[in-house]
């Protein structure tokens, strides 16, 4: 008989500290910004110096692809400071219209994030305005998936050698 008492006071103790717990503990995992998506905008600049010399002549042509090493900063001049980088392959539609393989990896090493974000750029119309899909990410950003809005700065430049505005809003699973 005194068993019995025993582990009906032990199982009736477990359930109150479970319910207890589970009212006035807070998890760690859970952000009180729960359901908002994290947003961050930054600017897409080319490089003040190409790593190669001859990657400027190889993405002059139309015809072949083009692949891009530009650097990500705070604000859209060149003296603003730089937050990551981002590299990308682009195909011309007029030469792969089937192909669905246009990415752009941006890549941060800052204190706030560490870790990079995969775009998929399949549809780019080459207008003053793009919104791409958040296709992944690594690091802080993994698993990441949302939207990223390039927005082209300057239209006296080049496609290429234009400042974009991007703005990111990216859901990201444990995090927020």
């Amino acid at each position: 008989m005194l068993a019995k008492i025993i582990f009906i006071i032990a199982v009736i103790g477990a359930i109150l500290s479970v319910i207890l717990l589970a009212l006035f503990s807070h998890p760690s995992h859970v952000s009180p910004q729960n359901g908002h998506p994290l947003a961050i905008s930054l600017y897409l600049q080319k490089n003040t110096h190409p790593p190669n010399p001859l990657h400027e002549q190889q993405t002059l042509h139309t015809n072949k692809a083009f692949i891009f090493h530009h650097e990500l900063s705070e604000g859209p001049h060149n003296t603003s400071k730089i937050i990551g980088k981002a590299q990308g392959l682009v195909l011309p539609v007029e030469n792969f219209a089937l192909v669905a393989f246009d990415i752009i990896y941006l890549t941060f090493d800052t204190p706030e994030y560490s870790g990079s974000i995969g775009i998929e750029a399949t549809r780019a119309r080459r207008s003053k305005r793009e919104e791409f899909v958040v296709v992944g990410g690594t690091g802080f950003f993994a698993f990441a998936r949302g939207v990223a809005v390039f927005v082209r700065r300057d239209n006296r430049q080049s496609d290429f050698d234009a400042v974009h505005y991007i703005k990111l809003r990216l859901s990201l699973p444990g995090k927020f």
